[in-house]
């Protein structure tokens, strides 16, 4: 008798099987990691008890500093943000800039120093990343020693 779907009745080899399960895995892993980025994202947007986000006072600080900013200052930050890989180097240059804006607008300064941009790279950096915070300094032959009670924190 013949049939219509002559290989319907066959059944899928175990390596086939293997590579679906496999690859059920690897994107459900991915999903869950861009996830997890996303939603950091989000918790940043949300108002904070003044009524205003993370990201909200950021660009305050950015807009604020704004005219305070020398042409020296902007090479540091770029040297700062150097290592960080491009898809995240944009995120991480707006968020140290702000620590920094906010630390020379709070400060009274008439534009932002060398030690503003020192302190505001330290303080807007998490501290998981200090490790690597202190390898970019030393590199760069960068003297942070009047910053290293913040660095013990």
């Amino acid at each position: 008798m013949y049939s219509l779907f002559p290989l319907a009745a066959t059944r899928p080899s175990d390596g086939f099987l293997n590579t679906i399960t496999l690859w059920t895995f690897i994107l459900v892993g991915l999903m869950a990691i861009g996830g997890y980025f996303m939603f950091r994202k989000f918790l940043k947007v949300l108002p904070m008890r003044d009524g205003k986000s993370k990201l909200d006072w950021q660009n305050y600080w950015v807009e604020r500093s704004r005219p305070l900013w020398t042409e020296e200052s902007k090479a540091l930050l770029n040297l700062f943000v150097d290592p960080v890989p491009n898809a995240f180097r944009d995120i991480a240059k707006h968020t140290i800039a702000a620590k920094i804006g906010q630390l020379a607008v709070e400060s009274g300064a008439s534009q932002v120093t060398h030690d503003h941009c020192i302190e505001g790279y330290i303080k807007a950096t998490p501290q998981r990343d200090y490790k690597y915070l202190i390898k970019n300094l030393k590199r760069h032959n960068i003297d942070y020693s009047a910053y290293e009670h913040l660095l013990q924190s």
